[in-house]
């Protein structure tokens, strides 16, 4: 059963390269988005537009190639922008990654593109090419560029990125050029990585490009007087009749779907030229065309000469108000391209003129479950509805669900506009021969095994590139359509009636019967007492009983050892605590809930994403919390915490033993802040919470009169001017140290701030996590302190990373340290020093 399922993943991948994964909702095309279809059926051109991260695409480029040219384009994004930050919940590192590989899905069903990836992870900014490909693993990552471009066979090949800007911008973003510069000629020598041969063939690109522009030079004037006569000039900006939007506005469309990034655009209309400088390849002999002397008609393909020109046929002969009258000649072509040899045109077609013809027929088809989810020899009720919307005669012959080997014969007619549905009752495979689970746990495949720093683990090469796991829950029907067969396969999808936003799709999951979380992702041991410590066990299936236990590092011990839960319904929670013990000796390590349930064990942490912009999202993460055991003292006892981009400081704030409220609009009182030992102003605050510029002045009145305010890292081009971001001079930069073992030096070593009320020593930034932090102030007042200095290799000190100034009878701090990110990471040193900060002014109190 495992080689069907590989199988059947092999035959996902021969169409998920050219149309993209799918969306749950069923795709609805109008009348004039059917004739452009129709008119990209008759384009044999493929192009891949290369970056570093999510949000990097040119989506303008992309969306003119797509609708204007009719070019099968793809944006290969070498990450899923794992560090980046974001402005819309708390998930950062894998789970943004999750959220932002869903954006950018969301992004190419606007601009029409598709979406891949490499295996490499945004382990956060880096300065220089040469650290990237270090963390990346230059060779599997190439590979990865190598494999997509084997699979795509695209004619040019674009990169956002200058090659040889190496130390000037974003390593990943280098990186990324020369990646692509490299791939290029890489892609068609058979000797090179040849294991994928088994699944691609060799590919050599016509020609490279370097998307440039102005800032690229500095200046417009500097590109102005720059020679062009390597470039090739395209007007991306033109108006689509058919579609009433400029390409311009699909653009912005599209690149507001990075919502987690802030990245919201207006759209634009006219004239948009942008700039492609050849590396490598032929210049093209017409200068606004980059496609010119690449053959892009059906003659490309042998025997393909024909189905150019009965397309030509169809778009002539089409009825904007009758789509369907062009169903006999599609159903022609269609016939045509099934007897075409085996290739990369033919996958590809075959999806778009079934797309078309489905489109045409106003075919409504789809497979929906009951539920949302199932485990494993579970029943699951499947509905399956078609509805012919036309006067085409049409007839569901059959349906067959995949990968079950089971179908239904029926044969049935479908009358014009009369909706047909039946019902069937299936139990998911378990293990029936002993070689394990036909349908595997739903889940992002890039997160199935454990991956390190810089580099995600897939050991599936058909795997790799793809955006998300292919579903293999899946319904084939087929009909009879003009007297000839026409197959279409449909994912089982989830759909209910929401009282608030009506039909509301989400992915059909295959889950373990049973979750277990921690109620915690770090917790501190300040001390040998003993910490109550809690789990979730969560039931996938209805009538679950079983033990909880933990696994717990070397040393350590848990009382009770076991627990039981029984539940009734699926989705109930049950909460259980333990009394944990940690040793003496400070340390760290990991506790592991396990559920067992007849024998078997269970210790996967259930973790939903749902946004409105994207499909809700079932993540299955090793179910486990660090544990670390360290000397801490509290500064303090009650914080107040106003919220900013989103990160998760309050939390782990409270594991330190603090009480934190946080504050909305309504708190930020001067009367209110007074019970405060210390105000925390999270993550880009001031870039974010509009109304928090009008509160400045409550809050440095409460710093005047003894309160103390910890200011959290913010971009440059605040909501507020620098002069008024703090109480003194204070000038923000993009100072950053990415490094997260370089040197920290104390720069006032006896400041109240290092010693009280705990020790900071150099230990304190060890472990430290992904940077030491970023966006440092560069111009500071006399009346502050600069506490710590730190830089990358072979640059300049950074002194702002922690400045401290007495203000009235309080204490104002602004610090880039990236808190936001060691705290929830459970780094003693962080909590250490952040006690330190939140205690400023409390020595004198004791």
């Amino acid at each position: 059963m495992k080689n069907t399922y590989k199988s059947l993943i092999f035959s996902l991948l021969a169409i998920s390269f050219a149309t993209g994964l799918s969306a749950q909702r069923p795709e609805r095309l109008n009348s004039a988005e059917i004739y452009q279809a129709i008119e990209k059926l008759n384009v044999l051109g493929s192009a891949l537009y290369i970056a570093a991260h999510p949000d990097d695409e040119n989506t303008r480029l992309i969306s003119w190639l797509s609708n204007d040219m009719g070019i099968n384009t793809a944006y290969l994004s070498l990450t899923r922008g794992d560090g980046g930050q974001n402005l819309i919940g708390t998930q950062i590192e894998e789970l943004l990654g999750v959220i932002r590989t869903q954006e950018l899905l969301a992004a190419r069903r606007t601009d029409g593109g598709t979406q891949m990836f490499t295996r490499a992870n945004d382990f956060g900014y880096s300065k220089h090419p040469d650290e990237t490909l270090r963390l990346w693993n230059k060779d599997e990552v190439l590979a990865d560029v190598v494999w997509v471009i084997r699979k795509w066979q695209p004619d040019v090949i674009v990169n956002r990125f200058d090659h040889n800007s190496a130390g000037r911008t974003h390593g990943h973003h280098t990186a990324s050029g020369m990646l692509g510069f490299e791939a290029f000629d890489l892609a068609a020598n058979p000797n090179i990585y040849p294991e994928q041969l088994k699944y691609v063939q060799v590919w050599q690109p016509r020609r490279l490009f370097f998307n440039t522009s102005w800032w690229f030079y500095g200046s417009q004037e500097k590109f102005d007087a720059a020679d062009k006569s390597k470039m090739v000039s395209v007007d991306a900006g033109t108006y689509l009749p058919l579609r009433g939007k400029s390409i311009g506005e699909i653009a912005a469309e599209s690149r507001s779907m990075h919502k987690s990034q802030g990245f919201g655009s207006v759209g634009s209309r006219g004239e948009s030229m942008e700039y492609l400088d050849l590396l490598k390849g032929d210049m093209p002999e017409v200068k606004n065309d980059l496609f010119a002397g690449i053959n892009t008609t059906w003659a490309r393909v042998q025997g393909g000469g024909p189905i150019g020109q009965l397309l030509e046929k169809v778009q002539g002969q089409y009825h904007f108000d009758n789509p369907a009258a062009s169903v006999p000649l599609l159903m022609e072509v269609l016939k045509k391209i099934e007897a075409l040899p085996e290739s990369y045109w033919k996958r590809v077609k075959l999806a778009e003129i079934k797309r078309v013809i489905t489109n045409c027929l106003g075919l409504f088809v789809e497979a929906t479950a009951s539920d949302f989810s199932a485990t494993p020899g579970q029943e699951v009720n499947l509905t399956m509805e078609a509805i012919n919307r036309s006067g085409a005669a049409c007839v569901l012959q059959s349906v067959r669900y995949l990968p079950l080997g089971l179908d239904s014969t029926l044969n049935a007619p479908l009358a014009s506009n009369k909706d047909f549905s039946f019902k069937k009752k299936l139990t998911l495979p378990a293990d029936p021969d002993g070689s394990g689970q036909v349908l595997p746990f739903t889940n992002a495949y890039w997160l199935d095994q454990n991956w390190a720093l810089g580099m995600y683990t897939v050991k599936e090469q058909t795997l790799r590139g793809l955006p998300e796991t292919p579903h293999t829950f899946k319904v084939e029907f087929t009909f009879l359509v003009d007297n000839q067969p026409f197959t279409l396969e449909r994912e089982v999808v989830y759909k209910k009636d929401d009282d608030v936003k009506g039909e509301v799709y989400r992915p059909f999951e295959v889950t373990p019967p049973v979750f277990v979380n921690m109620a915690e992702e770090a917790i501190l041991f300040p001390d040998t007492k003993p910490r109550t410590v809690g789990a979730v066990v969560k039931s996938g299936v209805p009538n679950i009983s079983g033990k909880l236990s933990l696994d717990l590092p070397k040393g350590w011990r848990a009382e009770p050892a076991n627990i039981d839960f029984s539940l009734k319904l699926k989705g109930e929670e049950q909460n259980v605590t333990f009394q944990v013990f940690a040793p003496s000796a400070n340390g760290e390590g990991k506790i592991t809930p396990v559920a067992t349930v007849n024998g078997q064990r269970y210790a996967k942490s259930l973790v939903s994403i749902e946004y409105d912009h994207i499909p809700a999202q079932t993540i299955l993460l090793p179910a486990e919390a660090k544990v670390a055991r360290t000397d801490l003292t509290r500064g303090g006892d009650l914080i107040g915490y106003i919220m900013g981009a989103g990160d998760k400081v309050p939390e782990s704030l409270r594991q330190a033993g603090y009480s934190v409220d946080v504050l909305g609009d309504r708190d930020i009182t001067l009367d209110n802040l007074k019970k405060y030992d210390a105000v925390v102003i999270g993550i880009r605050a001031y870039n974010t919470v509009e109304r928090l510029k009008f509160h400045q002045s409550k809050l440095f009145d409460y710093v005047k009169q003894g309160g103390t305010m910890v200011v959290q890292y913010n971009t440059t081009g605040t909501l507020l001017p620098d002069a008024e971001l703090s109480p003194y001079k204070l000038k923000l930069s993009r100072d950053r140290v990415t490094v997260e073992e370089a040197e920290v030096r104390f720069l006032a070593p006896e400041h109240e701030v290092l010693n009280f009320p705990n020790k900071i020593t150099a230990k304190d930034f060890e472990g430290w996590v992904q940077e030491r932090g970023l966006y440092f102030p560069s111009e500071w007042g006399p009346e502050f302190t600069p506490v710590l200095s730190c830089n990358d290799p072979g640059e300049p000190a950074r002194d702002g990373s922690l400045l401290v100034a007495k203000y009235g009878e309080g204490w104002y701090v602004y610090t880039g340290l990236s808190f936001f990110r060691e705290l929830p990471s459970g780094v003693p040193g962080a909590y250490r020093l952040f006690a330190n900060l939140v205690g400023l002014g409390q020595e004198g109190k004791r």
